[in-house]
């Protein structure tokens, strides 16, 4: 198992590290964004972009995942579809190529013949990551791959990684330094059940005081799996004032129904990944979504750190009726396995009843009992 997550975690740091010189390069940056369209366009944004950068991230993690774990190679998913359009109208399907050249020949097609920009990409995707961490050397749990698959999300928030924004949450009204809500997300899961099992968050733009773009990357992980729980997280403690985190464009009648729970404790956030990792930092105690906006490759990963701590993400619509039918522990939670009937393009893979995310169970249940109680929402 170990050698899985160091796999797993040196390929999320080469994620970061193309992501970085991407943001960072400003004239290889203007030739990156594509509009998406059809059925990959996101329903919650009138604008959503592809950048190559989330298709190289995506394409590198099958690569160098599936070229260890060969039985895994033909299970690794992600949100974005490897077919890029570049400014002449030619469409590529972007890969890892088997040497530096012939990927950064590959690449100048995408990048209107930018011979300099694509030989940046292409060293970033073909250098050697070494991961040089004790921790993850001693984790000794046993996970058969072969019935494992991968979601994988290159670069969560987009949106704010296109714009160069953090738009991170206060907490006490005081903005935690550090924190950026674009991030690389990887999830491992069970074929047959659906359960997240290994959970990878990346933090590509993490800073420490650091003025300027002058970033670093930093990884948090997460198993759960056949009753071992690790993580490089240790589990926050209670708050004394309980605090949610909310989409930034919440409905008006779900922030009302929380607010005798939440009080003046509302937060928002952009980024699902993002909102995730505010609870499993203890930020938050929960992330409550009442719409269907997300989808599995944006939770996968987030998911299985959040039951390596103890929590989970249950899955709002039934989480309630089961709690309205008088059933308090053992709420359904998401999973991954399985594609939402009668949908179509990216939306066969949406998270459809809303989700809330937690640590504490006591949490969960009480977010659960002030919603069953309002009628008007769901």
């Amino acid at each position: 198992m170990a050698g899985l997550l160091k796999s797993l975690l040196a390929a999320s740091e080469k994620a970061a590290s193309i992501a970085q010189l991407c943001r960072q390069e400003e004239a290889l940056f203007s030739l990156l964004i594509e509009e998406k369209r059809g059925l990959d366009k996101n329903k919650k944004f009138l604008q959503d972009f592809k950048t190559l950068a989330d298709v190289l991230i995506q394409e590198v993690i099958k690569h160098d995942v599936g070229k260890k774990f060969p039985e895994l190679q033909d299970h690794i998913r992600g949100e974005e579809s490897n077919k890029f359009e570049n400014g002449l109208g030619e469409t590529v399907v972007v890969q890892v190529c088997p040497t530096q050249e012939e990927t950064a020949a590959l690449l100048q097609k995408v990048l209107d013949r930018n011979q300099k920009a694509a030989s940046l990409l292409a060293a970033a995707i073909h250098q050697e990551m070494v991961l040089l961490d004790p921790a993850v050397d001693e984790v000794d749990v046993v996970i058969p791959t072969e019935s494992m698959a991968v979601w994988i999300d290159p670069i969560d928030s987009t949106n704010q990684y296109i714009r160069g924004k953090g738009n991170v949450m206060p907490v006490d009204g005081i903005y935690p330094s550090g924190l950026h809500s674009a991030l690389v997300l990887i999830g491992v899961y069970n074929r047959h059940s659906g359960e997240p099992v290994l959970g990878i968050i990346n933090e590509p733009f993490f800073q420490e005081e650091l003025p300027g773009p002058r970033w670093r990357s930093k990884f948090h992980w997460g198993i759960c799996y056949e009753g071992t729980k690790l993580s490089s997280l240790r589990r926050p403690r209670l708050r004394a004032s309980p605090q949610v985190v909310l989409s930034s464009n919440e409905k008006a009648e779900l922030q009302k129904a929380l607010v005798p729970l939440y009080g003046e404790h509302l937060c928002f956030a952009s980024g699902a990944g993002y909102k995730m990792l505010c609870v499993a930092l203890g930020l938050a105690d929960a992330y409550v979504l009442s719409e269907g906006s997300t989808f599995k490759w944006d939770s996968c990963g987030p998911h299985a750190i959040l039951r390596a701590l103890g929590g989970g993400i249950a899955d709002l619509s039934e989480a309630l009726r089961a709690f309205r039918a008088g059933r308090r522990k053992g709420l359904p939670e998401l999973t991954y396995n399985k594609p939402v009937e009668g949908a179509v393009g990216a939306e066969r893979w949406a998270n459809p009843g809303g989700l809330v995310a937690y640590i504490y169970q006591e949490h969960l249940e009480a977010v659960m009992a002030t919603l069953a109680a309002t009628t008007d929402i769901f």
